[in-house]
């Protein structure tokens, strides 16, 4: 491991002479606003400690740390080489970070700018979170201490205007340390180990801001926009909080437009406002907009969006410009209602929305990469999911930006457990119980993040608790401040069952489990996680990442106890003090089910083939529950993505590497999609559209390991769009003496169009589970189902060929590939796995959009698979390889 650079003592000098200045203003008119564009950092234990001193220009910091805008401690140690990443994720070196003196006092973050304050402008400093208190400085002054600056989403504006000097100005952060328990800090509880800095630092943004004598707040929009019907019109106000900062009475001119996705589709706002000395006052404007273009999730269709951008202006002896305000919006309604089972439902646009999604994890570091965000984002969309959930992991505005872009809701709110849930009543928390200052700092969370998220159609809701709810005066803070904010998506008291304050009512939300391996007949029970109602948080715990990506954070002795030693406690599962700090349970029932691995490659495998029918069946069963008798609502797979380099709770890896799991994901949630139900034997026909309707045939082929058929049949049926049905059960199951394989195919009559695919392993006996002796993260398996016959499969030959494709919608730097697979043989070829490689670098192409993968042939079966990828068709091959198929690689035979 790369160990950290001397962290000598510095001594702070100040020049004779000032530093050489910016060549512009940072801000320089009103309605302006910029970034501190970067700090210099360092720990206090290195500087001399006299903050009124080094807040001034003048002081050289050379020797400081650079860093950008947004950084966390650690964020910025990685940026100056002090760690390596790959070194610091590899094995547990990052645990020799853990208590380090550095990490247990406060850094300065510090910034010299050129300012030109002109006479009857006003300067202000606005945060937007700072990890996880601090006091500010500039030029020499204190202008917030740790008292007022407190929380990760404590954004607060402070004036500027009597302490901008012309010419060089110092603004000065202390970031004081971290402590989970004590502070309203955006932590990880149980996910990862912690950061050495525990997320302290500057990690969001700030800005200066100026105006003329009257500012703006953030516009926010108010739309009377329910559902689509035959009145072509649409109601939107524009809410603004102005503020007077002169000592006389001004009146002021709002002129603006709102403008559409169709560059003529614009119209007007306007308004006249008086306001005394010193006054703040909410106003309002109003327009219509007619034959409104309506923003729609990604699965139902597109997402237009509109601008608004007003100005206020003033008259002195002419028109001036004092503010300006832009904001995005979109046009689309969300609501949510509990229904006679109380269990909580959403519409949106007036249509029943099932919630297909994940729980995003941020990067451990707190670090944002807005290119990242859009893989992962892609990947979702690709794996056919409708929904992230941010559990206190609200990010920056560029993620709500892009979920808007993209067509994906997002169910924000707080995070569980640590200070956030320490309420009087709640003995399950560790976080040090509410006190009298706490309420205005979650307070001023609540304004900052409702104003950011309010005009955004992506919301989907906020959930102000989590595992548990906020007592009544928190849960009056909380509405009070979204209500301040014009909230007009469902406010939800936690996205547990356990309680809930009255003011908002039941959740409608459980969290039962699983969040460790259960087999997939469990999906398809009657209680705790199984699917019905919404489940908030809830999976098989999987998600293993595939050789490649193991083998850059794991020393050989690491991949040796992954599989010779099932009960090892593991450094990339979760904290040391976490009930998933090993893989037991999942490893108890993979070497039940699939035999005792024989090497690390068997044991990934292996791997690959329970996480793929893990989620799967998830997705899968709650899918055909989704107009059940007691409707399946919403299933948020725990988790997304992981924070660093992890083993499991994960549809890929931290290197935007897909496995089983992303695929056992993808296909489960295709729009139309047939599934078996382990447990009745039954076939589900799945229709997730608002549109797709009609005729549709379903295949149904069921054979023995040797590729012997056992049973098949075919039967027409008709689909309606947003539902699901039993279609079919399949027969003789029981006569499969000790694995079999069943194949199901949707096809579009009409259209002569095979809609799904789906290959099944099956054992006479399912798994079998003791529901008695469940707890808050698994049931045990009394029996398990048995494929261990698997591993005496004849070999399958596979022929392969590919051929350039035409993408769907042409994209440049874009290219898409057509792999045509044939199993020449009698013998079922199980689980091939495709990759594309880049054959200069030796690397997995990365992000990649396969349309299926680890996919499993009939005898003498042809299957053409797509994919997509930035890049052109040279240097890359192609790799196939599977259960029982050798691997073979085809380089540049593109046809």
């Amino acid at each position: 491991m790369k160990l950290p650079k001397s962290l000598g003592v510095l001594s702070v000098v100040l020049f004779t002479t000032n530093l050489k200045a910016y060549a512009e203003s940072l801000v320089s008119s009103p309605g302006e606003s910029s970034i501190i564009p970067g700090w210099r950092m360092q720990s206090v234990t290195q500087i001399k400690d006299d903050m009124s001193e080094i807040s001034q220009p003048g002081i050289n910091v050379s020797s400081w740390y650079e860093v950008t805008p947004r950084s966390t401690v650690m964020a910025g140690l990685l940026d100056n080489d002090v760690y390596n990443e790959t070194d610091l994720f590899y094995s547990d070196n990052m645990e020799k970070l853990a208590g380090q003196s550095i990490f247990k006092a406060p850094w300065i973050y510090r910034k010299v700018f050129t300012m030109n304050p002109s006479n009857d402008q006003y300067y202000t400093l606005r945060t937007h979170g700072i990890t996880s208190k601090a006091d500010i400085y500039v030029n020499g002054v204190q202008i917030a201490s740790s008292e007022q600056q407190q929380g990760s989403y404590g954004g607060h504006k402070y004036d500027l205007t009597g302490h901008i000097e012309s010419g060089s100005n110092c603004i000065l952060i202390r970031a004081y340390p971290t402590n989970y328990l004590r502070d309203f800090a955006m932590g990880f509880v149980d996910w990862n180990p912690y950061p050495a800095d525990n997320g302290t630092g500057v990690w969001r943004d700030v800005e200066v801001i100026q105006t003329g004598a009257v500012s703006m707040s953030p516009l926010r929009v108010i739309t009377d926009f329910e559902k689509p019907d035959s009145s072509s019109l649409v109601n939107v106000t524009l809410k603004t909080d102005l503020v007077n900062h002169s000592p006389r009475a001004i009146r002021v001119e709002i002129n603006g437009t709102i403008t559409g996705p169709i560059k003529a589709d614009t119209s007007i706002v306007s308004g006249f406002f008086e306001l005394n000395a010193g006054e703040t006052k909410t106003v309002s404007m109003k327009s219509t907009i007619r034959n409104p273009q309506i923003w729609w999730p990604a699965t139902w269709g597109e997402q237009p969006m509109y601008v608004a951008h007003v100005d206020a202006m003033i008259r002195e002896s002419q028109l001036v410009l004092s503010d300006s305000s832009v904001r995005k919006f979109g046009i689309r309604h969300v609501s949510s209602y509990l229904n006679q089972h109380n269990d909580t439902a959403f519409v949106v646009n007036g249509e029943p929305f099932q919630v297909l999604g994940a729980g995003y994890g941020p990067d451990i570091f707190l670090r944002f990469d807005e290119d990242r965000v859009s893989n992962i984002f892609q990947y979702m969309i690709d794996m056919g999911l409708n929904t992230v959930r941010l559990e206190g992991k609200q990010e920056h505005p560029e993620l709500f930006a892009l979920a808007d872009q993209m067509g994906l809701m997002v169910l924000a709110g707080w995070e569980c457990c640590d200070k956030w849930e320490g309420w009087e009543y709640n003995n399950d928390a560790d976080g040090v119980k509410w006190g009298e200052s706490d309420y205005p700092i979650a307070r001023a969370a609540m304004l900052h993040e409702a104003e950011m998220m309010q005009a955004h159609p992506s919301l989907l809701g906020f959930l102000v608790g989590s595992d548990y709810w906020p007592n009544d005066r928190a849960t009056d803070v909380y509405l009070d401040a979204s209500q301040e904010m014009d909230w007009q998506s469902p406010v939800i008291a936690s996205a547990s069952k356990r309680g809930y304050p009255e003011a908002l009512g039941p959740s409608g939300m459980k969290m039962n489990g699983p969040y460790d391996w259960v087999p997939p007949n469990y999906w398809y029970g009657d209680e705790e996680g199984a699917a019905f109602g919404f489940g908030s948080e809830l999976g098989a715990g999987v998600g293993t990442p595939e050789m490649n990506s193991l083998k850059i954070f794991m020393t050989e002795s690491d991949l040796e106890a992954l599989w010779k030693k099932p009960d090892a406690g593991l450094y990339h599962m979760s904290s040391n003090v976490s009930s998933f700090y090993d893989r037991y349970i999942y490893n108890k029932a993979l070497f039940a089910r699939y035999g005792e691995p024989s090497s690390l490659e068997d044991y990934v495998a292996k791997c690959q083939m329970a996480d793929y029918e893990a989620t799967r069946a998830q997705f899968e069963a709650y899918s055909t529950r989704q107009n059940a008798s007691r409707p399946a609502t919403g299933t948020i797979y725990w988790m997304l993505n992981s924070a660093w380099p992890n083993l499991h709770w994960q549809l890929f890896d931290y290197y935007l590497n897909t496995m089983g799991a992303y695929f056992g994901t993808k296909l489960a949630t295709r729009m139309e999609h047939v599934a078996y139900d382990y447990a009745s034997q039954s076939i589900w026909l799945i229709n997730h559209s608002l549109e797709n309707e009609g005729e549709r045939e379903i295949s149904v082929d069921l054979i023995d390991k040797n590729g012997k058929k056992i049973w098949s049949t075919k039967t027409k049926t008709t689909t309606s769009p947003n539902s699901s049905k039993e279609a079919i059960s399949v027969q003789k199951v029981d006569d499969i003496e000790d694995v079999g394989f069943l194949r199901l195919t949707l096809r579009d009559t009409k259209a002569k169009k095979d809609l799904s695919r789906n290959v099944y392993w099956l054992s006479p006996a399912v798994d079998v589970l003791d529901w008695s002796e469940s707890n808050w993260y698994y049931t045990p398996v009394t029996n398990y189902s048995d494929y261990t016959e698997l591993q005496s499969l004849h070999s399958a030959s596979i022929k392969m060929t590919l051929r350039n494709t035409q993408l769907d919608r042409p994209a440049i730097g874009w290219t898409s590939i057509e792999v045509q697979l044939e199993n020449k043989s009698k013998t079922p070829a199980l689980f091939m796995r495709l990759d594309i490689i880049d054959s200069k670098s030796k690397k997995e192409i990365k992000p990649v959009y396969w349309s299926d993968n680890y996919v499993t042939l009939w005898p003498k079966e042809k299957l053409q698979i797509t994919v997509v990828y930035q890049g052109d068709a040279k240097d890359i091959h192609i790799e196939a390889s599977g259960r029982n198929v050798a691997t073979q690689t085809i380089k540049k035979s593109i046809v």
